[in-house]
């Protein structure tokens, strides 16, 4: 008889393969299962008996940018783990954009202090365009030693159709030396025909996570793509994609929350949150949760995690009720999660990233005509609409008009002082007077304000210089809140309790000085700097 470390029973544990629950025994040591069933051939030290409760293996997040979150990696852990979340794969081109290959470098060393198992896809558009201004370029050169670090797990969202398409040279190599490496490619589709979802399949991209509608992924699965069903903070897309699955193609989908901040992830959860608003709309719990981990190993070829079967590792959330994603106990690596594996700090990363000149009028606004094109933004999406309406202007610039919810917004160059600011006008926000400007503008991360006067705008600017990076809050030229993000202008070097707080500091100062709104007015700001969402934005050098 062999001893080993631990014995888990119940009378209803998860079969990912046959999507059925069914008692069973669970034997692990060293931190993997290495045998199911009842035996007489090992002994175990500890034995738990979950007689009553629900056993699945451990969620893995299929597609998601940390920075997003504004925690660094081992913070993020804190909160998720305790969810279930056991897996995440992680794209951290938000840093890169900022800092390059020490961005990438310092997002993996940190996720090392977590028990959390953080595999990195590594950042395919950095810039995301040819025509944006970010603080890093990345070339397959300069990422292909990082193929040598096994939680490296491939390349990242390739959002670059054009480049992709024309084989231009040094996309086609990070293709290939991602596919040398024995490594797996994600997609980014958004706005793509089906003829254009076949060249990226030609190209052996395999994953997408960009359909907000049934009809995208229809296509999505025809085309032979892992389908990443996505609900973060402002995509909220799991509600009108879910109705796509059924139990003839549940094994090509798996659930991302993509972008999600701290307060939403404590508020409502992540991959947990996915699950439970999937069994509400109709899906099996058995479906649902191997969706939410074998289902996105598999996507990402990555072996022997998120089932509950011999040599997998020991990833185990105890469930008190499946249907609400009740977790009663969360297993990592066999290993019970507790408070007492919390014990970290992150890792700091000193680089100023707040390079740029600003003088108050360099935010004037110019036009000929008072009739002007306006973004209009649409509640939890990150698309927007164009709007063409008359403007108030004086002495040949535009005024903002609070009544007609008429803002400007301006996107400042803040990686290498070039003096670019990209000005435009943009409807949604519904501020009655003052500013929000902050240092998250995806995906090159430059300064990006909206506000009611240009004083208010130009001191919110100033301030976020003055601490590093950030969101503030400015009102009658007073800052209101501000939640700094000393690393690279995107992270906070504080604990996920104190971010969350200075987060909702923020939120309440900005419904201090705006109407009513039914969405994050922060993180939908930062994506009206997208470039590759195929609708207006404003970058740098302009709108788009």
């Amino acid at each position: 008889m062999t001893t080993i470390d631990l014995c888990i029973k119940s009378n209803h544990v998860l079969n990912v393969f046959s999507r059925l629950f069914e008692p069973n025994v669970l034997w692990i040591n060293d931190g993997k299962i290495i045998a199911t069933g009842e035996s007489s051939a090992f002994h175990a030290r500890r034995t738990l008996d979950y007689a009553e409760q629900y056993i699945v293996p451990g969620f893995i997040d299929a597609h998601v940018h940390i920075e997003s979150s504004l925690l660094t990696p081992s913070e993020l852990a804190k909160v998720i783990l305790p969810q279930g979340t056991t897996s995440i794969f992680i794209d951290p081109h938000e840093i890169a954009n900022v800092a390059g290959e020490n961005g990438i470098q310092y997002m993996i060393d940190d996720a090392h202090q977590s028990l959390l198992d953080v595999y990195t896809m590594l950042p395919s558009s950095v810039p995301c365009t040819p025509f944006e201004d970010s603080g890093a370029t990345l070339t397959a050169k300069k990422m292909k030693p990082f193929y040598q670090d096994s939680t490296v797990r491939g390349l990242a969202e390739v959002m670059d159709y054009p480049a992709v398409s024309s084989n231009q040279p040094d996309m086609i190599a990070k293709l290939n030396d991602c596919l040398q490496a024995g490594r797996q490619i994600d997609g980014h589709g958004s706005g793509l025909s089906r003829h254009q979802l076949d060249v990226y399949r030609q190209h052996q991209i395999s994953t997408d996570h960009e359909a907000t509608t049934i009809r995208q992924i229809q296509e999505r699965i025809n085309e032979g793509f892992y389908v990443f069903l996505r609900e973060g903070t402002v995509e909220r897309d799991l509600e009108n994609t879910v109705g796509a699955v059924n139990e003839s193609n549940a094994n090509r989908f798996a659930f991302c929350t993509d972008d999600k901040l701290v307060d939403s992830l404590l508020n409502e959860g992540g991959i947990n949150d996915c699950i439970r608003k999937a069994i509400q709309h109709g899906l099996r719990p058995e479906t649902a949760y191997t969706m939410a981990s074998f289902n996105a190993a598999q996507a990402h070829q990555t072996p022997f995690i998120g089932a509950l079967n011999p040599n997998y590792q020991a990833d185990i959330v105890v469930l008190d009720d499946p249907y609400d994603v009740k977790i009663h106990q969360v297993i990592k690596k066999g290993h019970l999660i507790s408070n007492h594996d919390f014990n970290t700090r992150p890792l700091s990363f000193a680089k100023n990233t707040m390079n740029f000149s600003l003088f108050q009028p360099d935010l004037e606004l110019s036009l000929k005509s008072d009739t002007a094109n306006i973004i209009q933004v649409i509640p939890n999406h990150i698309e927007t609409e164009h709007l063409v309406e008359p403007v108030s202007i004086h002495n040949g610039n535009f005024c903002p008009d609070t009544v007609k919810d008429q803002l400007k917004m301006v996107v400042v160059e803040r990686h290498h002082n070039t003096g670019k600011i990209g000005k435009a006008i943009v409807k949604g926000f519904n501020l009655t007077h003052g500013a929000v400007a902050s240092s998250i503008a995806h995906d090159s991360h430059n300064i990006i304000a909206v506000g009611t006067n240009d004083a208010d705008l130009f001191a919110a600017i100033q301030h976020l210089q003055k601490v590093g990076g950030g969101i503030t809050v400015f009102a009658n030229h007073h800052e209101l809140a501000t939640l700094p993000l000393q690393i690279s202008g995107l992270m906070s070097n504080l604990s996920y309790k104190e971010t969350a707080q200075k987060l909702n500091a923020i939120t309440a100062a900005y419904q201090s000085i705006s109407r009513p709104i039914a969405f994050n007015p922060f993180i939908t700001l930062s994506f009206l700097a997208l470039p590759v969402i195929p609708t207006l934005k404003l970058t740098a050098r302009g709108p788009l």
